[in-house]
This record gives structure tokens, C-alpha cells and sequence, in this order.
């Protein structure tokens, strides 16, 4: 029952270095610049900053996700104004399928986070890119990137070749005499080609995260999501709305592309090492293999999982019921994805923690952060519920397009739930191995037919419950068994 997770820049002056160049995996003070704020106002942040936990790459990481979540509602507007409820159909078909880029994926990018940090942690990378430190862990640094590079590489070109040909049969056998003056297919075309050339980013993302640059990699995701948004914008004011989702996808890209030119001088001449002894090279059988098939079983389980619910009831309950749950669905969404930036800037510095046999200081910081998480998350949604039972009572308008207070109640706490057992599976992917992956199985073979028995006859009302019933028992139950097992196991070898 755990999703997946589906991000320059000199350190500041006082920023202490660990031996993989990152900064210091105590929190870098955000409000510590002199002079900024008087000494009794700047102490009473710092003590709002401990308390909260929002270190640099937190705070980019929110901003990020919380200009996606306003900037969503200018899209909506501006969807509604210029474009015709058919088109808008288009619109929203194409996100799904190039989601499927995920099935090309398959997790790897959490392998090559959490194997580039292994092994930078045995290193010092400076501000400007420098690599110093033993040949062997240098070696099987360029190694990880060079497989990225190579896998990712592969997988954009058939992702390219499935795409393209998939989505226009599927868009030309399900046009009607309604659609007939709706010209897709360009529009199409694009937002494939986009989301393959973006698709290479994330890999190169992933690895600079392992290296410790979280908070550098927290702001380009800030910028990809600003120019995404101001290309898409552009694309449906200007009458080209369908060209929208792969300007954006675009946008997003040439944001990462333009912030990893900045970072030439660490990735190229990891590329152009090469690698002299055997030991240098890391192992697709040995170091990466093992650990990707169960994260891909795992990453495929989970997506594949919370996408049924909206079908389900949108056959068999009609749009309008569909409509309420996909609303409320974003929204817990949305709340989610703000509460585990706690959580997911920590997954690199708890790699090289793992790398040192740091388990005290390791157990500190991920309790630490999942507490602070988890009392955002609840936060965050108990003002959401609380909202949702003002509308209802006063039975404004907008409280019809989300599931009555109850349901709503439950997918809210479902999510935190949820969000715990991530993060579990968060620390233990930390190091190197996927042991939610049975966790994924057996939380699909429950949700799915969960969602469409329980789903047709009882509605939203009865999926809501099989979802916060199956987070409470398969979720937090045998997901937390599953991680105090091998926590115990692992911190107790030599």
C-alpha cells in the first residue's frame, strides 16, 4: 500500500562539508546570514526552523510542489476559458499515457540515488565539481553514472517508438463525429518527444542528488516547475491548447537541461573516466540488478494501484461521482506530496549515513523527520476537513464537487498513513535493497478488487473505507513489521 514517489549554486559561506561535498547533514540554517534579522528575532526563527525541520532543499522542495498546486488552479481557469469540453477530454487523456513512462523507468532512478550516495560518501566533491578521494569508490562513481546514462538512453529511444504509434491508434479509434475537427495528432507528437528528452533528466537529477546535492537539485525542480507553467499558459492563450501538455513537459525539460550545463563540471568527467581495475566497475548482476527488479515490481504495483479508483466509479457510478473522488483524491494528493519533502531530501544524506554504519545519528534524523512530517500531513489535513464541513453546512457550491466529509475523512487519513509507510520504505531503500516490494503485491491484489467490488455497489463512501482500512492493516501494519524486521536485522551484522 506504499505509491511511489514520484527536484546553483555554491554552498553558502558557513556551510560545513561532509566527505561527500554535500553540505552538513545537520540542517544548514536557513535564517543564519548576519545582519539580516535582529539577534532576538533571528533566534526566535532558528527555533521555528528546529522545530519544523525545514532545512534549504525542504523549503525549494515546497516551494516546488506549492507553485505546481497554486499554479493548477490558473491552468483550470484558463482550460475552462479556451478550450472546448471535447478538447479538454484530450487534454486530460494525454497526462495518463505518457505517464507510462514509468513502466520504462522502473525505479531505477531510486537505485541510482541510493548507489551514487554509497559511494560518495567515501568522497569529498567541492562546490565547483572537483571529485577527491579513494580511486576505488571514484571509480565506481563514474561507473553508476555511466549506466544511467546508458540506461536511461536505451529506454527514451523505445519509450519514443511505443508512445508515438500507441497513443495515436488509441486517439483515432476512440474519435467520434464530435472530435473530427479536433487536430491531435501534432499535439501529441509533441508532448511524446518532450517527455522523452525530459525523461534523461531525471536520471542525471537522481545521481547529483546522491552526491548531496539536494538543495541545488530542490531549486531546479523550482525553476522546472515555473517554466513548465509559463510555457503551458502561453500554449492555451494563445488558441493552441492542445499543444499545452507537451509545452509544458517541454518547459520542464529545458529547465533541467540548462541547470545540469551548470553541473558539466562534475558529470563530464565522471563520463569521460575510465575505469582501469575490475573492482571500479559496479555490477548490473550484483550491485544493481537485485535491487531494481523488486523496486520495479514495487514502483509498477503502486502507480498502477491508486489509479482505479476514478475509472471504477466512473463506470460504474457516472462522471459527476468520478469527478468528486479524483477532486478529493488531489487534494489528499496534494497534502501528501508537501508532507514527504521532510522525508525524500533526507534519502541521499541517509544513504551515506548507511555508507558509515551511522545508525544512532541515521535512527535520530529519519524519527526526527518522519515526526515532523506526519504532524504536517495531519495538519494539513485536519484544516482541509475542517473546510470540508464549513462547505457542507453552509451547502455552498463547491461542496458538491467533493466527497461528502466522511469518505473525504478517510481517504485524508488513508494518505497519512500512507505517507508513514513511504517512509519507511523510504529508509529501508536506503540501503540498496527493496523489501516492500511483497508490501505492493499484496497491497494490489487487495485494492484492486477492493475498488471495483466494494467500488460498484457502494460508491465513493465504500472505497474510501477499503482504502483507509487496507492502509491501516496492510499499510501500517505488516508495512511497519516489515521495516522494525529488517532495521533490527541489518544495524545488528557487524
Amino acid at each position: 500500500m506504499n505509491p511511489p514517489l514520484i527536484e546553483g549554486e555554491l554552498l553558502p559561506h558557513d556551510a560545513q562539508h561532509t566527505p561527500s561535498g554535500a553540505e552538513s547533514l545537520t540542517s544548514p540554517d536557513l535564517f543564519a546570514t548576519p545582519g539580516v534579522l535582529p539577534g532576538e528575532g533571528r533566534a526566535r526563527l532558528q527555533r521555528l526552523q528546529r522545530l519544523l525541520g525545514v532545512d534549504r532543499a525542504i523549503a525549494l522542495t515546497i516551494l516546488a510542489r506549492g507553485w505546481s498546486a497554486l499554479s493548477g488552479l490558473l491552468t483550470l481557469t484558463l482550460i475552462a476559458r479556451f478550450l472546448s469540453p471535447a478538447e479538454q477530454g484530450f487534454y486530460y487523456t494525454f497526462y495518463p499515457l505518457v505517464n507510462l513512462q514509468i513502466i520504462f523507468e522502473l525505479g531505477f532512478s531510486v537505485v541510482i540515488l541510493q548507489t551514487a550516495s554509497h559511494e560518495a560518501a567515501h568522497l569529498h566533491i567541492t562546490a565547483s565539481g572537483v571529485v577527491t578521494g579513494a580511486a576505488l569508490h571514484h571509480g565506481r562513481l563514474a561507473s553508476v553514472l555511466g549506466k544511467a546514462v546508458r540506461w536511461y538512453s536505451a529506454a527514451a529511444l523505445l519509450l519514443l517508438a511505443v508512445l508515438i504509434p500507441a497513443g495515436g491508434r488509441f486517439f483515432a479509434a476512440h474519435s467520434t463525429p464530435g472530435t473530427a475537427g479536433i487536430h491531435w495528432l501534432a499535439p501529441w507528437i509533441v508532448a511524446v518527444v518532450a517527455t522523452t528528452l525530459t525523461f534523461q533528466v531525471d536520471p542525471l537529477f537522481s545521481f547529483l542528488e546522491g552526491c548531496g546535492q539536494v538543495p541545488q537539485v530542490a531549486r531546479a525542480r523550482l525553476l522546472q516547475a515555473v517554466c513548465g507553467s509559463l510555457l503551458g499558459w502561453s500554449a492555451l492563450s494563445l488558441h493552441h491548447g492542445l499543444f499545452a501538455p507537451g509545452l509544458m513537459i517541454a518547459g520542464q525539460g529545458l529547465a533541467g537541461f540548462a541547470f545540469l550545463v551548470t553541473r558539466r563540471n562534475l558529470l563530464l568527467p565522471l563520463l569521460r573516466r575510465p575505469l582501469s581495475a575490475p573492482e571500479e566497475h559496479i555490477s548490473w548482476n550484483t550491485d544493481i540488478w537485485p535491487f531494481q527488479w523488486r523496486m520495479a515490481i514495487s514502483w509498477v504495483c503502486g502507480y498502477a494501484t491508486f489509479q482505479l479508483f476514478t475509472p471504477v466509479l466512473f463506470a460504474r457510478w457516472g462522471a459527476v461521482e468520478a469527478g468528486r473522488m479524483g477532486m478529493s483524491l488531489n487534494i489528499a494528493g496534494a497534502l501528501s506530496t508537501i508532507a514527504i519533502s521532510w522525508m525524500n531530501t533526507k534519502a541521499a544524506p541517509f544513504g551515506q549515513l548507511i555508507a558509515r554504519r551511522q545508525f544512532p545519528e541515521l535512527d535520530r534524523r529519519f524519527f526526527t523527520a518522519l515526526i515532523q512530517s506526519t504532524a504536517i500531513n495531519l495538519l494539513g489535513s485536519a484544516v482541509v476537513w475542517t473546510t470540508t464541513l464549513f462547505l457542507a453546512a453552509r451547502h455552498l457550491a463547491l461542496a458538491h464537487r467533493l466527497l461528502s466529509p466522511l469518505p473525504f475523512g478517510l481517504l485524508l487519513l488513508g494518505s497519512v498513513g500512507n505517507n508513514i509507510v513511504s517512509s519507511e520504505a523510504m529508509y529501508l531503500r536506503a540501503h540498496k535493497q527493496e523489501k516492500f516490494m511483497l508490501n505492493s503485491i499484496v497491497g494490489t491484489l487487495y485494492t484492486a478488487p477492493m475498488a471495483y467490488i466494494i467500488g460498484s455497489r457502494f460508491g465513493a463512501p465504500g472505497i474510501a473505507f477499503g482504502y483507509f482500512l487496507g492502509t491501516l492493516v496492510i499499510g501500517l501494519g505488516y508495512g511497519t513489521y516489515t521495516f522494525q524486521r529488517y532495521r533490527r536485522l541489518w544495524h545488528a551484522q557487524p
